[in-house]
Parts: structure tokens; C-alpha cells; sequence
């Protein structure tokens, strides 16, 4: 067996890339073994155990840009996370260390490194996290998920750099009819344009609220239909808005791919793992920015789209009802402006991502 360590959490966005590349690993290669470290306090906790692979979590903690006075356990946290990878190295001897960002990668890589473990690093955002910046130099590939971030790069002397794309799940192998599903899986008239509208799991109460404000202003189109997820925590306050006609209210939608579907636009975050499938699917989106994510990434990503004509940027300080129906009204009015942004977004796309990270990070591998 070929042991492969995996680094990467916190949130989902870093741990679920290490999930598909490990998936698309074993698919490729029967004898690897992926081991799993991550930190105790991250959403690997919860979801790792369900997992069938090894896995330890670690006591690392997150750095706290904006409450710095409580990063005084930060240097005896990663001393006892780099001490455990020492130890798991010399039991598990791993051929090859797959980073994917987030506090969990740092320490693990960093100490695996050292120890001259071939290291791998998938980097989500085209502003690059701390961790890759960090582990750039002693890397011997590294896979962006947008072009953009190379520039924000000091890799090593025999660093690779591959614009491979975020691992996500896989399209289906045919594209469902629109119609078909806008009618079999929403009950939606097949006429007519549907707006999508994805705050992200937990929902964005800035996006929920502007949408509500051009409902209740009587500002959103009569014949433009709306799929509306509001995330769990805020469903209760705008599911009254739910006709079950032409707007549909969701907590959550799952799977996510019947309503990327049925869209002819959405309005999104802008989260690296959530673009990747917009582009893998076409869609023209207007993305807004979580205005407090970690180092800019968000608006980092949207504006990297739209740079490209891929996306429209829309800032948070912006966000009206009436600003984002004016937004909605430019695309939807305008079928040339729609078709141009859903093909730059669609040559943008990288969906068999996992598989070509996989296969590059497998020929590192020494071969008998």
C-alpha cells in the first residue's frame, strides 16, 4: 500500500478538494491509501468519521486576523501539531503530502516537507490562503484553482504550477433539457426566465434581504421565476415569500445540480468551490462578495471573473433591491450579453479537475 497524508480543513471549502483528489486517487491507483489530518475544532471533525479512511485530528487553531490578542496558544498548538506529524511520518512513512489550504494544511505539510515528502498544494482562490504562500517555495507541484493566483507566488526552483482547476462533483454525463427539469423537479412553468439565488449553506442575510426588498417593492419581475436558497438559519424569517408558483423558498438545496439546472442566471457568493461549479455548468452569475471573508478571497475570486467576463461583480456596499433587479434586468434583457458571459465562464471551467490533479500528483510517486 502507498500511504498519501492529506492536509487540509477548517472549513469545507479546503477540506472538501483533499476529498476528491483522495476519491480520484484510489479510482486511479487500487494501492493508495489516504490518511486524513486535520483539526480537532474544523468541519473534518464531523465529516472525516464518516469517511473510510484513516484519519487523526490534530490541536491546531485557527489564526484570528482580527483578534489578534487571542493567537497566544497559536506557537504551542502548532509545536505539538508539527511533533505529532514527525511521529506519524516515521510510523506511517507516506510517500507523497497533499496540502488543500486552511489552518489544518500549514503544520502538516511544512513538517513533511522537512522530512522530504514530495508536497502537493491545491489552491482554491485567486488570491492564494497563507498556507500556500507560506509552502510555495518547498512544493514540488502546485494546482490553482484560477490562474490569477500565480502571480501572488514565490515557488521553488523545480515547482510545478498547473492551472488545474477546484475539484468538484461530477456533471452529469448529459446536460438535463432545462424545461424538463424546470417543470419535473420545481413544478415551474418551462417558459420564461428562472433566477437562481445561493447565499451558500449558511445562507447571506445581505443577499436574503435585498431580494426580499424587490419582492416586497414590487421591483422583481413578474415573469422572471425565482429558486431561492436562504440557508437554514434564515429560512423561517423569508419562506412566507415561497407562492409555490413563481418564487420557491429552500433552507437548503441538495442535490444542488437540479437548480443550477434550471437556471438561466443566479445570484452567489463568491466562494472558490461555488464558482467552479458555476463555470462547470455555464451559468452567468452576479456574484457579491462576502465582504468579511479571510483575506479578501471572495472579493478576490469575483473580481477575477469579471476581469474576465466571466461574472458580474456586485459589492456588498451596493446591494439593493432595486440595484440587484437592475442587475438581473442587464443579463436577462440582453440574450447576446447572457450567451458571451456564459462562455467565458464555461472555457473557465475544470470539470475533471480531481482527475488531473490525481494523475500529476501520482507520477511523483516513486516507481519499483
Amino acid at each position: 500500500m502507498t500511504t498519501i497524508f492529506f492536509a487540509g480543513g477548517g472549513t469545507g471549502g479546503h477540506l472538501m478538494p483533499a476529498l476528491a483528489i483522495a476519491d480520484a486517487m484510489v479510482r486511479l491507483d487500487g494501492s493508495v491509501r489516504p490518511f486524513f489530518l486535520g483539526s480537532r475544532r474544523g468541519i473534518e471533525a464531523n465529516v472525516l468519521p464518516q469517511r473510510p479512511w484513516p484519519y487523526e485530528l490534530l490541536p491546531l487553531e485557527p489564526l484570528r486576523r482580527r483578534q489578534w490578542w487571542k493567537n497566544g496558544s497559536l506557537p504551542v498548538s502548532f509545536v505539538r501539531s508539527v511533533l505529532r506529524v514527525g511521529r506519524l511520518c516515521a510510523e506511517h512513512r507516506p510517500s507523497l503530502v497533499v496540502g488543500t489550504g486552511g489552518y489544518a494544511a500549514g503544520p502538516v505539510v511544512w513538517s513533511a516537507a522537512r522530512r522530504g515528502i514530495p508536497a502537493v498544494l491545491q489552491e482554491q482562490n485567486a488570491f492564494p490562503g497563507l498556507a500556500t504562500r507560506w509552502l510555495a517555495g518547498r512544493a514540488a507541484q502546485i494546482h490553482l484553482g484560477f490562474p490569477e493566483a500565480r502571480r501572488h507566488l514565490e515557488p521553488g526552483p523545480s515547482t510545478e504550477i498547473v492551472d488545474s482547476g477546484n475539484p468538484i462533483l461530477p456533471l452529469p454525463d448529459h446536460r438535463p433539457n432545462r424545461r424538463k427539469v424546470r417543470a419535473m423537479s420545481w413544478g415551474l412553468s418551462p417558459e420564461g426566465p428562472v433566477v437562481l439565488v445561493l447565499g451558500g449553506s449558511q445562507g447571506a442575510l445581505a443577499v436574503n434581504l435585498a431580494v426580499e426588498a424587490a419582492l416586497h417593492g414590487g421591483l422583481w419581475p413578474r415573469e422572471v421565476r425565482l429558486i431561492w436558497q436562504t440557508g437554514a438559519g434564515t429560512y423561517d424569517r423569508f419562506s412566507k415569500w415561497d407562492d409555490r408558483i413563481s418564487v420557491l423558498v429552500r433552507p437548503f438545496i441538495d442535490p444542488i445540480s437540479d437548480a443550477y439546472a434550471a437556471a438561466d442566471c443566479l445570484v452567489s457568493r463568491s466562494g472558490a468551490m461555488t464558482l467552479a461549479e458555476i463555470c462547470a455548468w455555464s451559468l452567468p452569475s452576479v456574484l457579491v462578495p462576502l465582504p468579511t471573508a479571510a483575506a479578501g478571497h471572495q472579493a478576490a475570486n469575483a473580481r477575477a471573473l469579471a476581469d474576465a467576463g466571466a461574472a458580474v461583480f456586485l459589492d456588498q456596499s451596493d446591494l439593493t433591491g432595486q440595484r440587484l433587479v437592475a442587475e438581473l434586468a442587464g443579463l436577462l434583457s440582453s440574450p447576446a450579453r447572457l450567451a458571451d458571459i456564459s462562455r467565458v465562464a464555461g472555457e473557465r471551467a475544470r470539470p475533471d479537475a480531481a482527475d488531473r490533479i490525481a494523475t500529476d500528483a501520482l507520477g511523483l510517486l516513486p516507481r519499483n
